[in-house]
């Protein structure tokens, strides 16, 4: 059944059902904890990438390297990523590797990629917390185009290190991106407030309350620097 299955995925496309695929989604649930069995279906899945075969098989396959992926299958993943018609499930596959050679991909994916395909990659980079992209991030907030700072603004957001409010808080982002390095700082102090970090989390805070910001922006930064205090 697996071996008609992995054939039939190479002549899938849209239109046809995935009855067909059905084991090999069954195999992967059936596997689960036994890592060897899944690196055998990883090793057959992964190759699919580097064929001609249809976008939809691909697909199929990305899904399923969110699940059983690991490092070996990164740099199969990797090559598709400026791929407009993959490159979304690409990232979602790489997001949910659990391994540093995919943080390290879409790191070097941000010199490759435009547009929307930049910005989702950027945001792969804050689903991770890749706290390594936090420089090249922070030299993203100033770009020209003021989606894809907003999107280096939300990742820093969402690595939420102090490197990352550092960042932010020397940023001089126009004033389309203001509001979301605002945002993003506010998140950080958040983050560094609940581990315990309060000295960090009050000079975010503190920044933000200074700046010309609105009422409930200032409301929330003096919240903080009322919790850093004990109050």
């Amino acid at each position: 059944m697996l071996d008609k299955a992995f054939d039939a995925l190479k002549s899938h496309d849209w239109g046809k059902k995935f009855d067909d695929l059905k084991p090999i989604t069954d195999e992967i649930v059936a596997t689960h904890g036994d890592a060897a069995a899944r690196k055998k279906l990883e090793d057959r899945l992964a190759p699919v990438l580097k064929t001609d075969a249809s976008r939809s098989a691909k697909l199929f396959v990305c899904r399923q390297l969110m699940v059983i992926g690991t490092a070996s299958s990164v740099p199969t993943l990797a090559a598709l990523l400026p791929d407009k018609d993959l490159s979304h499930m690409v990232r979602y596959a790489l997001e949910r590797i659990p391994a540093a050679e995919a943080s390290k991909a879409l790191r070097d994916s941000l010199a490759q990629v435009k547009g929307e395909l930049l910005i989702g990659v950027i945001s792969s980079l804050g689903v991770r917390q890749d706290a390594k992209s936090v420089a090249a991030l922070a030299s993203t907030v100033l770009s020209s185009d003021s989606a894809v700072a907003r999107a280096a603004a939300a990742a820093l957001g969402a690595i939420r290190s102090a490197e990352a409010a550092k960042a932010l808080s020397s940023a001089k982002p126009t004033t389309e991106v203001k509001s979301a390095v605002t945002d993003a700082s506010l998140a950080c102090a958040e983050s560094l407030l609940a581990d315990g970090k309060k000295g960090d989390a009050l000079a975010v805070y503190k920044k933000v309350a200074s700046e010309d910001q609105p009422k409930h922006v200032r409301l929330a930064a003096t919240r903080g620097m009322l919790a850093c205090a004990g109050k």
